[in-house]
């Protein structure tokens, strides 16, 4: 595991150096920090960071990070010191990266608005109007189950996906399978489902 204020460091200089600073607020890097335990929770069975994610008004918040950049409200965030970087080990920080290359774009309210719509911020308000005060804690399950989804879209996303797949499917039509479906199989299989 790592420390959630690395993680978020991570980001803010991820910015910097992409020209992004401008847009770099609390707001998303709480977003960032709550894909990456999403993500880190689908890939490896384990929490990237130890601290909670609560269902707070404008999305998933872990309060520690929160509390850190407080002080800044809705001003772009200042570029850290970068020895922290050193304690990152390698595993964890290629998924930081990978985080970034493919949410760090987002604006901080388009970030928000993709994590109302997802079920583990909503599970966790449990029925609370948007606009309600909430410290309910996000389950790690359902974060895990939401970076299964993620992994998902990012895969389909990659500009290499679709000619693998074609691929993949035109091999598995010119096989010379002894699987293969015969006439009617299919029709037998959903009449007994029907019986």
């Amino acid at each position: 595991m790592i420390d959630c204020l690395d993680a978020a460091r991570y980001f803010i200089v991820k910015a910097y150096e992409d020209g992004l600073e401008a847009e770099m607020t609390n707001m998303k890097v709480q977003k960032l920090l709550y894909y990456s335990q999403s993500l880190h929770l689908a890939l490896y069975d384990e929490p990237l960071f130890q601290e909670e994610i609560q269902a707070w008004r404008y999305g998933p918040v872990c309060p520690r990070a929160y509390r850190f950049y407080s002080k800044f409200e809705a001003e772009q965030l200042p570029v850290p010191n970068q020895g922290f970087l050193l304690q990152i080990p390698q595993e964890p920080k290629k998924l930081l990266e990978e985080i970034w290359e493919y949410f760090g774009g987002y604006h901080a309210y388009r970030l928000s608005e993709m994590t109302h719509l997802e079920f583990p911020w909503k599970k966790a308000r449990k029925g609370l109007p948007s606009a309600a005060a909430s410290t309910e804690k996000i389950l790690l399950e359902d974060m895990k189950a939401l970076g299964y989804q993620k992994l998902d879209v990012i895969e389909r996303d990659n500009l290499a996906y679709q000619p693998v797949m074609s691929k993949v499917l035109e091999e598995a039509v010119n096989s010379e399978s002894s699987n293969r479906i015969g006439k009617g199989e299919v029709r037998d299989w959903l009449k007994s489902l029907l019986d």
